[in-house]
């Protein structure tokens, strides 16, 4: 289990009482370490002397099978579903997994100072995360969902990694089954929470959007104080009925934080934040009318734990884009537009209207979107119908094996000659090395997208390579 957990800020040490209380598991031999631990870890490339290493077990891969290794790099202390043969204290557990829940959970417990953020949705959680974790980190030590680790292992290796200085966290929770947000967000106990959106993301785990929006409404079910609600979205109402809190905010269209005066630039926006704080005028380094969405709903959650608007309109003005988020790279007389990190069907369209925003000839290089089950071919039809169609956008590159199907789509509508399709990126690399030396010396925007597992940056690197 290879994501990294290890965090440059020194961690609150466990003692060995309470690790065994957290986790309810018992010394294996009674044979226990002395002294304190001072993390613990789910990467066996990090572990060393002073940790406790929680050997998870996917399905692919055993870390019980690495606890000879981290005993070898001195580590002090084994957790496992199952006594191993190594030299190493072992705390045996009835499953590991659940194990690292219980030992986040112990570790928010005992941060009772702590005012907790957590939100979900389809698409611009990081983004809506990033935003808040701006707006607050000015005012106090606040702890931020880092990368991707919003699942039910991602979660509480967060959690771990609270302090008592810690005055705010803000924690992304992602869902790709049933149950997980339920169980994430018991575990985080959040004061104030909600769901962003409820798009196309996972549509192959939960059959549709109506089974999207129960899994994601599973957030209501642990709110202390104030539940967020996207007034605009197309399940706003089914949203209010998961609703369990007497205080609710809505934000979007029609709530009660909205944008109004929007002014979408090529790289940036502006808009008036309107609240019962009153109106302010916001700055948005982020272009795009989803980012601006983000904001208001960002807003939200921190007038919801007591932020007042300026300081609010402070944090949003300095936000920064996490890595492969609508990045803007000037290289040398193109821009390039990283938006790599991750894609669903509908930040794929907001992708585009961005691009369509941008200078010289725009090309939109598309990798294929994952999780979307039976309906991938279908969705990946509409999605070449609706950017071939997008004003301004003048060419469409699909890559990817449901790249034919895009094209299928683009060739419905009169524009099907915008869009190439490709199986791989080793075929598409030569088109858009052509495509810039036809163009020249014009200047020219590219934006790549894709699922993570397409890894459209690699494609976009080797393109810039070749100018």
């Amino acid at each position: 289990m290879h994501t990294s957990t290890t965090s440059t800020a020194a961690l609150e040490p466990w003692s060995i009482e309470q690790l065994q209380q957290a986790t309810q598991g018992y010394w294996l031999n009674d044979k226990k370490p002395a002294g304190q631990i001072k993390r613990i870890l789910t990467d066996s490339r990090d572990a060393e002397a002073g940790d406790a290493f929680l050997a998870l077990k996917g399905e692919r891969f055993d870390a019980h099978d690495f606890i000879a290794q981290v005993a070898a790099q001195g580590c002090d202390i084994a957790i496992v579903s199952r006594p191993v043969d190594a030299d190493i204290c072992q705390l045996v557990v009835e499953d590991t997994r659940l194990a690292l829940g219980l030992l986040g959970a112990y570790r928010r417990q005992q941060n009772p100072q702590l005012k907790v953020i957590a939100l979900t949705g389809s698409s611009g959680k990081t983004t809506t995360k990033e935003m808040l974790g701006s707006i607050l980190s000015r005012l106090a030590p606040t702890l931020v969902t880092r990368g991707n680790l919003n699942n039910d292992l991602g979660v509480p290796v967060m959690l771990l990694e609270l302090r008592p200085e810690h005055q705010y966290a803000v924690m992304e929770l992602g869902a790709s089954h049933q149950g997980e947000i339920d169980y994430t967000s018991k575990m985080v106990q959040p004061h104030v929470a909600g769901i962003i959106n409820i798009g196309t993301a996972h549509l192959g785990e939960f059959g549709g959007r109506d089974g999207i929006c129960r899994a994601k409404s599973e957030i209501y079910a642990h709110i202390s104080e104030t539940s967020i609600i996207p007034a605009a979205d197309d399940f706003a109402e089914t949203i209010r009925a998961a609703v369990k809190t007497e205080k609710n905010l809505s934000f979007g269209a029609g709530g009660e934080v909205y944008a109004s005066n929007v002014v979408l630039d090529a790289q940036s926006s502006s808009f008036t934040l309107n609240t019962a704080q009153g109106s302010k005028k916001v700055q948005l380094p982020f272009a795009g009318e989803h980012n601006v969405e983000n904001a208001t709903a960002a807003a939200a959650f921190a007038l919801a734990i007591g932020i007042n608007l300026d300081d609010i309109v402070a944090g949003l003005e300095q936000a920064v884009g996490a890595k492969g988020r609508l990045n803007f790279i000037p290289h040398k007389d193109y821009l390039f537009i990283d938006d790599t990190y991750n894609a669903n069907p509908g930040s794929m369209r907001a992708a585009a209207e961005v691009l369509a925003q941008q200078q010289g000839i725009r090309v939109m290089v598309t990798g294929d979107i994952g999780e979307l089950g039976s309906s991938a071919a279908i969705e990946h039809y509409k999605l070449g119908r609706d950017l071939v169609s997008v004003k301004g956008i003048n060419f469409v590159v699909a890559v990817g094996e449901f790249a034919p199907a895009a094209q299928e789509g683009a060739r419905s509508t009169q524009y099907g000659k915008k869009m190439q399709a490709f199986l791989n990126q080793e075929q598409a690399l030569p088109f858009l090395i052509r495509l810039i030396e036809t163009h020249q010396p014009q200047p020219m925007s590219f934006l790549f997208k894709g699922s993570r597992f397409t890894h459209m940056e690699t494609l976009m690197a080797a393109l810039m390579e070749k100018l």
